[in-house]
């Protein structure tokens, strides 16, 4: 059995009912295993797919009032998708706490994109039974700060790092540096701070929970950084010198 306690300091939420959240990591493929009826998360899954549906929705409608239901519903389908949620997943080192059997751990199962994602979907689920929408909805937006900000202009970067590395690399081969400058708060909820620097030039900086995450805020941000406008110089007009 998995240690909830630094789990749950680590997501931001302390369970009042700690066996839901202990179905909530519960694999089917422990009854499959058994072979008897074993309690698993696929219940607490449905639910929390439909939460993260409506939590992200809301996010994406306040956030983009005008762009329209295509590129809202675009933007969602990429943020919850089984790739996006299995990569919030380790973020918070979810596989670590799954509950799997002997054949689904000797097969990878703890690391596997379907089973993670699975499992995340019924954390959602799992906060929303104990703690109501407003405590789910600060969970769910805590979890995805990173990428909301990495919609600009109604586009998705679903991988900021990638799409920064793409607009490099098409003015110089020199790849993009990140490096970690600051580390805050206490093991359980540290907070970085990275930069990415360019040919020797910092672009931009981003924070989060894990230096993934701050390398991510950072790429997001240089990217916004880059697609700015630039504003047109100003040409000097010589004043004729009165003889």
């Amino acid at each position: 059995m998995p240690r909830l306690g630094s789990f749950q300091k680590r997501i931001g939420y302390d369970f009042r009912k700690p066996e839901i959240l202990t179905l909530a990591l519960t694999h089917p493929s422990v009854g499959h295993e058994k072979g008897e009826a074993v309690a698993n998360n696929q219940r607490l899954e449905f639910l929390g797919d439909a939460v993260l549906q409506l939590v992200i929705s809301a996010a994406l409608y306040k956030e983009f009032p005008r762009r329209h239901e295509g590129a809202m519903s675009k933007a969602r389908a990429r943020l919850v998708n089984r790739e996006g949620l299995a990569e919030r997943a380790r973020d918070i080192r979810l596989g670590t706490q799954l509950i799997l059997s002997r054949g689904e751990e000797k097969s990878g199962g703890r690391d596997r994109d379907s089973a993670l994602a699975d499992a995340y979907e019924a954390l959602v689920g799992a906060v929303y039974l104990d703690g109501g929408y407003t405590k789910v909805r600060r969970f769910v937006l805590d979890q995805f700060e990173t990428v909301l900000h990495g919609i600009e202009a109604g586009e998705f970067v679903g991988n900021p790092k990638g799409e920064l590395q793409e607009m490099l690399q098409s003015k110089t081969n020199v790849s993009p540096e990140y490096r970690v400058l600051d580390a805050t708060g206490p093991d359980h909820d540290r907070t970085f701070v990275c930069a990415v620097r360019h040919e020797s030039r910092e672009l931009a900086r981003g924070e989060g929970k894990s230096k993934k995450l701050a390398e991510s805020a950072a790429a997001a941000a240089a990217i916004k950084v880059l697609r700015r406008p630039r504003k047109p110089k100003r040409r000097k007009v010589a004043k004729a010198k009165r003889g």
